[in-house]
């Protein structure tokens, strides 16, 4: 009988186990959520924040977006895509931009004006505001004589034309250095002016709790 007694789970015992299970439960759901959390970020999308104008306005400083990064793993990238890729003179830095070339294509910019396969080619996306137009022995930026895309290559090119440093600077990139299709917008805060107390930190960080700085329109806007 008095071994029974000594086998007895005592209500003290069990109440002491219980803590422990739910510790050990919490932690076991953290673990899982930080894996999955991992692989989603290595296999399925990035985050990125838009740091310059080059691609105004499809997308503004500011604007904090989804890459998605099995867009182009069993596929390959159609002109008009916005791809992230690795800026090929750097591979460290992350640039965003149109793809405006594919393989084979033939290209050539006449005052701005882009022409593939020696058609021309109509941007609604693309934005000018440089009114003057400079010769091709000065810049590439206005005019371009006709290239032909290298087989496994793309042409890239920002959307604001006269602001972004794109394929007409330093050439092409190859499809093992993209990183993602761009998505959609998941958030996007305004720049705060220089002179505000919002534009110095720990307020810069915080200014999305002042709704003068949340671009509420952007939110969940698909990238085309």
């Amino acid at each position: 009988m008095a071994e029974k007694e000594n086998m007895k789970i005592t209500p003290e015992n069990t109440e002491a186990e219980k803590p422990k299970k739910k510790k050990d439960g919490f932690f076991d759901s953290l673990v899982v959520a930080v894996v999955i959390a991992l692989f989603i970020k290595t296999f399925l999308i990035q985050t990125y924040t838009i740091p310059s104008g080059s691609m105004l306005d499809t997308l503004l400083i500011g604007d904090y977006i989804i890459v998605n990064r099995l867009a182009y793993k069993f596929g390959d990238p159609e002109r008009g895509d916005v791809m992230v890729f690795e800026y090929p003179l750097e591979p460290a830095k992350s640039f965003i931009k149109r793809v405006i070339g594919t393989p084979g294509d033939k290209i050539s910019i006449r005052n701005k004006q882009l022409f593939i396969n020696g058609e021309p080619y109509k941007e609604d996306y693309k934005q000018i505001k440089d009114d003057a137009y400079f010769p091709a022995e000065l810049t590439s930026r206005d005019n371009i004589e006709e290239f032909t895309v290298p087989e496994g290559k793309y042409f890239m090119m920002g959307d604001n034309r006269d602001a972004s440093y794109d394929g007409r600077f330093w050439g092409f990139i190859s499809k093992d250095m993209i990183k993602g299709r761009a998505l959609l917008i998941y958030w996007s805060l305004e720049t705060p002016e220089y002179d505000s107390p919002w534009s110095k930190m720990p307020l810069r960080a915080l200014r999305f709790l002042n709704p003068k700085y949340d671009r509420f329109d952007r939110v969940f806007k698909l990238i085309h």
